[in-house]
């Protein structure tokens, strides 16, 4: 079938079936992982009511994925996307979330010729620099919307254990921008010397 801008509408009825109107075929979720992973873009609506439950489908999709042993999801990061529900930020994740993966999606063809060209352990490094990458400007983001570390109180009371540990961590950053921008200067200095 030819791709049109339009989204092929799926319908899920109360036996758990999924009907593809564009075929008028009854299809499974590994047929639409097969579409999403081909671009092809899909709406499900449940037959009945009508309601739009893509989000659900295309979870169902991603649990079906990691029961077969194709983890790409790590518990630490299930565990804390799972502490952003009722949150404060959670508002601020969805965007940050869509945002790291068009990032990533950008950056794979530069990582696939990196992984081609090198052999061994660089490839995995050119992959856990751009986690690193993705996880700083996280953090970075969310430091941005969390004025206090938290359990930290916002009048004059005593910043808890939690916030001792992140306030040593913000001086060696600075210090570390200080040191850099030191050496920098030095570099400056000696080049207007010659």
């Amino acid at each position: 079938m030819a791709k049109t801008s339009e989204p092929t509408i799926i319908k899920k009825y109360a036996n758990r079936r999924l009907y593809n109107t564009g075929t008028s075929t009854y299809v499974t979720l590994e047929d639409l992982a097969v579409m999403v992973k081909g671009e092809e873009d899909f709406v499900v609506f449940d037959a009945k009511s009508g309601e739009d439950i893509t989000r659900s489908v295309l979870t169902q999709i991603i649990f079906e994925q990691e029961g077969k042993g194709q983890n790409l999801l790590p518990v630490a990061f299930l565990r804390q996307l799972i502490r952003f529900y009722g949150d404060s930020m959670q508002g601020l994740v969805p965007s940050f979330l869509e945002y790291s993966m068009t990032s990533l999606t950008k950056e794979q063809e530069k990582l696939r010729s990196q992984m081609s060209d090198a052999f061994g352990a660089t490839a995995f490094e050119a992959i856990e620099d751009q986690v690193k990458r993705n996880t700083e400007m996280f953090e970075r983001a969310m430091k941005m919307f969390m004025p206090f570390p938290t359990g930290e109180a916002t009048g004059g009371a005593a910043p808890t254990a939690g916030a001792k540990s992140d306030t040593p961590a913000a001086s060696t950053d600075l210090d570390d921008m200080k040191r850099q921008l030191a050496e920098m200067q030095q570099k400056i200095n000696k080049l207007s010397d010659k």
